[in-house]
């Protein structure tokens, strides 16, 4: 028994439900009956499902309690290449409030009530005791971690944990609700769409980039009621994603902008589009800029 997989067992004896993670910190791959959801996906995902995959496939949705499972054939190759381990913090009644940078931290303290911390490479883990939706990018450098998503297992940390403020809902609230059409704060027109021209360092083809961007910025522009900021933060990440291996640039600040004037043209106030869109491409974009 590995290390990662003696800490997974203790921690799904404490009622934290429980995932390996490969390199990149990310989750394994779906299997070929579970790739984009062709099973229905995990009977705990938003849309329940019949997936009855004994692979850790669905990333946070596979996260588990069950000893057996765990300890199963089916995730063994899991635990044999898994680099670390993640839970599935609103599956225990948690919410981690990520606190990326030194400001950020700075803001928690001064403006959160305390609870238990944990270290991270860059910031800090709030943990607070109750569940609530997720979502990227709410402030500058936090991001909110609870339903439908994972967070990275660092330790136990240090501190009483205790009851989730309002002022952590609040934020997402704020971040999420869309305003109705017509009441967009900024607009975003005049900016110069990507070609090749700007990616003279991309490995990619532009009808390859297009394709990709084109479909990120349909699924931005179909969250008209809410979860545009959110979304754009998504589709940010996996076009910068698309291009780590580039030796750049590969024009990812005018991809950035397509994608923040596709949140902008649903309701999303200008900074909040800006800043989940730059959140997105982060630390991804390396020389690939």
């Amino acid at each position: 028994m590995n290390n990662h997989l003696h800490t997974a067992l203790r921690l799904a004896a404490s009622n934290v439900p429980v995932l390996p993670l490969r390199a990149g910190k990310v989750p394994f791959g779906n299997c070929p009956a579970c790739t984009k959801n062709a099973c229905g996906g995990r009977p705990n995902m938003k849309h329940a499902g019949p997936c009855a995959c004994l692979r850790p496939c669905h990333a946070w949705a596979a996260a588990t309690m069950n000893p057996d499972v765990l300890t199963s054939q089916a995730w063994t190759f899991a635990w044999v290449q898994a680099s670390a381990i993640a839970y599935h913090p609103g599956g225990a009644g948690l919410t981690v409030v990520d606190l990326d940078d030194a400001d950020a931290v700075a803001w928690a303290r001064e403006s959160l009530p305390p609870t238990r911390t944990v270290p991270t490479t860059r910031g800090e883990h709030w943990i607070y005791l109750g569940p609530m939706r997720s979502a990227n990018a709410v402030r500058p450098g936090v991001d909110i971690k609870s339903l439908m998503q994972y967070a990275r297992w660092l330790g136990s940390g240090t501190g009483t944990m205790t009851p989730l403020p309002d002022a952590i809902r609040a934020l997402v609230e704020k971040e999420e609700t869309t305003p109705a059409r017509g009441e967009v704060v900024s607009s975003s027109t005049g900016r110069a769409p990507w070609d090749a021209s700007v990616a003279t360092g991309c490995r990619h083809t532009e009808k390859y980039v297009r394709t990709g961007l084109i479909r990120g910025l349909a699924m931005v522009r179909a969250r008209s009621e809410s979860g545009a900021a959110s979304q754009a933060f998504g589709v940010a990440q996996f076009l910068a994603k698309q291009h780590a291996q580039c030796p750049g640039p590969c024009g990812l600040d005018t991809l950035g902008q397509e994608v923040i004037a596709a949140a902008v043209s649903v309701g999303v106030p200008e900074p909040y589009a800006a800043r989940a869109v730059a959140n997105g491409l982060g630390a991804d974009v390396g020389r690939a800029a």
